[in-house]
Formats: C-alpha cells, sequence, structure tokens
C-alpha cells in the first residue's frame, strides 16, 4: 500500500533526538569498520537498543543468482537468514527493490504481498506487527533494501520512520561502496603481488635465488626433487653461500608452502636457553619462566624447522633432539606431557660434521639423521659465472635503499670477478651496500675498494696450466717464441706492475692457443666476454699473426 501516515505525538522531539543518537553510533561504527558482515550486523543491533525497532534484515541483490538474499539481520536466526531468498520482483522486498520506493505494511497479517518467508514473525505475541522497507541505492541503482519491523500504537508515524531508514539506507549505500572500492584495490594488490612472484620465480629458476651457473643449477634440481617429498635435508657450505635462502626455497616449494617456515640459531644460545627454545618450557622450569611458552618445534608443526648451524648444538641436547626427529616427540623443559607434531627438518652447517663425530663432539646417530639428503652449496668462487647478476641484484637494491644510480666500471666488474670472495655472497652484499653510501661519483671503480679487498693483487695465475704439446698450434715458430719469452722472463727482474703482468700472461696464453680466444679463456679461467674486453685493453688484437696473414691473403 502507499506510505500511510499516522499523526506525530507529542514526543516528537524525543523521538528525533533517539534517531540523531542512533545516526552517531551507526557512524561510528562505519567509521571504525573491519568486518563488512560484523559491521552491517551490528548497524541493525543500533536500530533495536536506540529507537526500538524489534527485527531488522539487509537484503542484497545477488547478480550471480538473481536474487535478493540476508546480507545481514538483527533478531533472525541463520535457518532463518537462509530462508528469506526472493526473486526482485517478489512480495514487498521484491516491490521495493523493482519500484525503488518505500513501502509500509501497517499489519503483516493482513497484506497479502508479505510472504514471511523467514518465518521469524510467529515470536510475536501482540496483535499489530507492522512492516517497513526502503531500498538501497548505489550509484542510482538498486542494491538491495532495508527492512525493520515495529509493534505501532497509535501515535507513531510511519513517516518519520520512513524518512530515518532512507537516510541509514544512505549510510550504508556508502559503506557498501568504499567496501567494494577497498575490496577491488586488495585484489589488484594480490595480483599485482602474484604477478612480482612469478616474475620472480621465473627470474630466479623458481627459487627465489640468484644463478645460472652449472653448480646452481645442480642444486635446483635438488630443490625440485626434494619439494616431492618430505625428507629431511642437510645443506652444507660455507658461510654466507645462502644456505637459508635454500632452505626457504625447498619449504616454499613443497606442500608445506602455506605452513610455517621457523628458523632456530644452533649457535647463538647457551645450552639451556636452546633448549627452551627448541622444545619450549613450563611455567617454573627456570629463573623466569613466568608462564608456559611453546617452542619452535610446536609453532612449526605441519611446517618447516631449519636448523642453523647444527653442528654447533650441544651434545648434551643432541640426544633430546635425535628423539624428537625420529619419533616427533618431546617435552617441554621442566615438564611431563609429551607433545607429538609433523615437522619437515632442514638443517645447515659450515663445519664438517664427519669430523665432528669422528672428535666425538656430534652423535653419529643424529648424523646419519639429518644427512638424508645432503646439499652442497658451491662457494661464490666456483660459480663465477653469477658474478655479474648478483653484483647487478645488490647494486639495484642498493641504489633504491640510499636513493643513488651508480654504475660499475669494467675495471671494477673484472677485479670483482677475479677476487676469491672468501666471505661468498654475504661479502658481496655487504662490499655493494658500502660503496654506494660512500662512493662520491656516479661510477663505482676500483678506488671505492676497501683496502683489504685491494690486497688481493689478481687472482690470475702467474703460471699457465701445463698442456700437452698435442693442443698448441702446429706453426713453426712456437717453439722459439716459447723460449725466447721465457728467457725474457728470467732475465727480467725488475718488478712489474699488475697490468704488465696481466698482459704478459694473456698474450702467453693467446700464442699457446693459436689466438683462439675461447681457448685461451678457458685456460685462464675467463669468459670469453672477459678476455675480449683485455685484448682491446692492451691493443693486443694488432699482434694476432693470423689476422695480419687473413688481412695480406684478401689484400
Amino acid at each position: 500500500m502507499a506510505l500511510n501516515q499516522r499523526k506525530p505525538t507529542s514526543e516528537a522531539s524525543t523521538t528525533q533526538g533517539m534517531e540523531l543518537l542512533a545516526l552517531h553510533r551507526i557512524t561510528e561504527l562505519i567509521g571504525n569498520a573491519a568486518d563488512l558482515d560484523t559491521t552491517l550486523g551490528n548497524i541493525l543491533a543500533v536500530l533495536h537498543d536506540t529507537v526500538q525497532m524489534e527485527r531488522a534484515t539487509l537484503l542484497l541483490y545477488d547478480e550471480k543468482k538473481q536474487k535478493l538474499t540476508i546480507q545481514a539481520s538483527y533478531g533472525l536466526s541463520e535457518e532463518e537468514e537462509m530462508r528469506g531468498v526472493y526473486s526482485p520482483d517478489e512480495g514487498v522486498c521484491g516491490q521495493i527493490f523493482k519500484t525503488r520506493s518505500p513501502f509500509v505494511v501497517p499489519d503483516i497479517n493482513s497484506e497479502p504481498l508479505f510472504l514471511n518467508r523467514t518465518g521469524a514473525r510467529s515470536k510475536f505475541s501482540r496483535e499489530t506487527v507492522s512492516f517497513l522497507g526502503v531500498p538501497v541505492m548505489v550509484q542510482g541503482k538498486p542494491a538491495g533494501v532495508l527492512t525493520v519491523d515495529r509493534i505501532f500504537d497509535d501515535d507513531v508515524s510511519f513517516e518519520e520512520d520512513i524518512r530515518f531508514l532512507t537516510v541509514l539506507a544512505t549510510l550504508i549505500a556508502q559503506f557498501l561502496t568504499l567496501h567494494k572500492e577497498i575490496e577491488r584495490k586488495e585484489a589488484k594488490l594480490l595480483e599485482e603481488n602474484e604477478n612480482l612472484k612469478a616474475k620472480l620465480h621465473q627470474v630466479h629458476n623458481g627459487h627465489y635465488i640468484i644463478g645460472n651457473s652449472k653448480p646452481m643449477q645442480e642444486v635446483f634440481s635438488i630443490i625440485d626433487k626434494l619439494s616431492r617429498s618430505d625428507a629431511t635435508a642437510l645443506l652444507l657450505g660455507e658461510s654466507g653461500t645462502g644456505k637459508e635462502l635454500v632452505a626457504r626455497a625447498i619449504h616454499e616449494s613443497g606442500v608445506r608452502q602455506k605452513k610455517s617456515f621457523i628458523k632456530v640459531n644452533c649457535a647463538a644460545l647457551p645450552e639451556t636457553l636452546l633448549e627452551s627454545e627448541l622444545f619450549g618450557h613450563e611455567r617454573g622450569a627456570f629463573t623466569g619462566a613466568h608462564s608456559n611458552r611453546p617452542g619452535r618445534f610446536e609453532l612449526a608443526d605441519g611446517g618447516t624447522l631449519f636448523l642453523d648451524e647444527i653442528g654447533e648444538m650441544p651434545l648434551s641436547l643432541q640426544a633430546k633432539m635425535l628423539r624428537a626427529l625420529q619419533e616427533k616427540q618431546f617435552e617441554r623443559l621442566g615438564g611431563t606431557k609429551t607433545f607429538t607434531v609433523d615437522v619437515r627438518i632442514i638443517a645447515a652447517t659450515n663445519v664438517s660434521l664427519e669430523e665432528a663425530v669422528t672428535e666425538g663432539s656430534f652423535r653419529a646417530d643424529l648424523y646419519y639423521r639429518l644427512n638424508v639428503v645432503p646439499i652442497m652449496l658451491p662457494p661464490l668462487r666456483d660459480r663465477q659465472d653469477d658474478i655479474p647478476l648478483l653484483l647487478n641484484h645488490f647494486l639495484v637494491s642498493s641504489n633504491r635503499r640510499n636513493n643513488r644510480e651508480l654504475k660499475i666500471t669494467s675495471d671494477l666488474l673484472d677485479f670483482l670477478m677475479a677476487y676469491p670472495w672468501p666471505g661468498n655472497v654475504r661479502e658481496m652484499q655487504n662490499l655493494v651496500e658500502r660503496m654506494v653510501i660512500l662512493a662520491e661519483h656516479d661510477r663505482l671503480t676500483i678506488n671505492d675498494l676497501p683496502a683489504n679487498i685491494l690486497a688481493y693483487q689478481s687472482c690470475l695465475p702467474t703460471q699457465a696450466p701445463t698442456q700437452s704439446f698435442r693442443q698448441y698450434p702446429a706453426h713453426s715458430n712456437y717453439l722459439e717464441e716459447q723460449q725466447a719469452n721465457t728467457h725474457y722472463m728470467e732475465l727480467d727482474d725488475s718488478p712489474k706492475s699488475l697490468k704488465d703482468m696481466e698482459r704478459e700472461e694473456i698474450v702467453a696464453a693467446l700464442k699457446r692457443n693459436g689466438w683462439i680466444q675461447a681457448r685461451a679463456a678457458k685456460e685462464l679461467g675467463l669468459t670469453q666476454r672477459q678476455i675480449g674486453y683485455r685484448i682491446k685493453k692492451y691493443g693486443l688484437d694488432k699482434q694476432n699473426p693470423y689476422k695480419q696473414i687473413n688481412n695480406q691473403f684478401s689484400a
């Protein structure tokens, strides 16, 4: 029926005050909203607590189902909410949605359009229950219907209630619009994040680790195989080779990737604290244990526990560790209750556990339990092809952090390619960060290196490796040239600069290999790009006898 108006009461001002209070509370709820459904339910609860409306529902239109369904309610059970489903032109709610106009049912028992599909009104013992509904409009289009129930006296005005509900429906529409925009932006951020992860996955061979060298490809292959099992892995290698990165790659490529990755450094804590850190403790177990505390094994349940520097674990703690690995059971420090967990173990060490077993500082049974799938991580000096990639990665990252745009000169790159990197990747990262921070120009040169690294003069061999004569080029004056060079080296007792020594070694290698750059580079441990740069740097291409002969023939 059309909007039915009754006489306003003498308490109109009181009613308006209660409505303003309700709107104030509702705007506070919207301003502090963290969850859509919870906030909508709290808004409808305000209608009952503040303006004495018995029951309220918010129906929203589901475009996929093409139905009006209850999104939030007050005074309805979950079962009653599930029954509240309407077509866009069905019943009073459909009428409000279709016409985009408010609708009042003074007495639900006398209105044929009122379906009472939820069955919630049977709880009322009073004779007259009125129903009011207004459309919820979003950007000029109907998005849902807001309804309330009231038990009216003769002195209550429908018009005032409809006006109040219309204002509330506008606030709800704005809240829905804001929430939808936040959801859209969150979805976009998640998509961008996944795209970035996918890009990193592709660039870093699927493991977020930089490296294209053959040794690293072998490591990647083992990681891929480990991802299909729950086997214990033991990461071996020098300090700074990236054992934690590999451990994370094993975890994230396996079935436990959505569970926790927990790390414990076994060398960072004394024995008592390490036991508590691993297995947890009960209240009063030691001084300062004021409450029960779960250990890393419990926190890693279902996921992966990374035991770094396992070789430093005290011998007295290794027996309890062995039981935890074999039986997946342990007790907290100071407790008697046995805990059972499902944890994958990845251990790492930069010391020889075999020697530790021989010396008696590491249990043999624990070593064999850990050494199921050993992975030897190569030192940086054995993966020379990865040095430019790593340098570029760290330089880009450091430039971004320090708001710089530095570049590396070719001379510095060549020096760092030859440097032995005793601290491996960690040393490189710290070195690049230091140079970027202290650099005074827009290009990093050898002069930006610290003195301790400059002390390494050159990593090129002072003598060429011994090779069989059948590998040498068969030109007639080769032996005479070698003898002349040897005689010159023996007679020249004057000190030579690093540059002169490098030039002589490259010339000698080129002559031994018939001026074939690829062979000479392999002999000296250089890449073709590096030896090509040095040939150009020292003007050695002009000394190539085969090139001169070819020029004569072409002339």
